[in-house]
């Protein structure tokens, strides 16, 4: 099972923009020695050139690292912050929501857990359809079906969701245009 995190950045990335244009620099989290976050900052190099975006990378390996990259975003000024779909950082998706909300920063997350948690915004493939797919295929497996003539498996819709308490905290209007490409609305 794919879930695609890196196919999905550009249109997080749009989305982000076109809800906080003016926002520069904008902070990105990047766990360095992950081969998708390496791939998700490929995908992302020419939106960053076309907008003339300046972004701020701030490397975490780790929880203690997080704090210290929010620390940093403040220093350098980030109007925004860029989530990427990594294991360590949806891990911790309690932490980094609680940060950028005591920040007032503004940020788009990959999976909907995070606005759930009191997030922004997300836009990613459903992690529950996910999970339910992966039981499926272990049930096939199960039952005699060979793993290596399973295909693999990737999402075919993507979720937006937009959580408009936070937004609120953060003094943010959603645009119509946002509001009206939400799958879900948290109020």
């Amino acid at each position: 099972m794919s879930i695609l995190p890196y196919a999905t950045a550009t249109k997080r990335w749009e989305l982000l923009h076109d809800l906080v244009p003016s926002a520069s620099p904008i902070a990105y989290l990047a766990k360095p020695d992950s081969l998708s976050s390496q791939l998700e900052l490929k995908a992302l190099q020419p939106i960053w050139a076309s907008l003339a975006q300046q972004v701020n990378i701030l490397n975490v390996s780790n929880e203690r690292e997080i704090d210290t990259a929010f620390t940093r975003l403040v220093e350098l000024r980030s109007g925004a912050l860029f989530i990427p779909a990594e294991a360590l950082l949806t891990a911790r998706r309690d932490q980094i929501v609680t940060l950028a909300a005591r920040h007032s920063v503004p940020a788009i997350y990959p999976f909907r857990e995070f606005v759930a948690a009191g997030g922004l915004m997300s836009y990613g493939a459903s992690l529950a359809t996910s999970y339910r797919l992966t039981g499926v295929y272990a049930g096939r497996i199960l039952k005699g079906e060979k793993p290596a003539d399973l295909p693999v498996l990737q999402p075919t819709r993507f979720e937006f969701v937009i959580n408009l308490k936070t937004a609120k905290m953060l003094g943010l209007d959603i645009p119509l245009k946002l509001h009206a490409f939400a799958d879900e609305v948290i109020e």
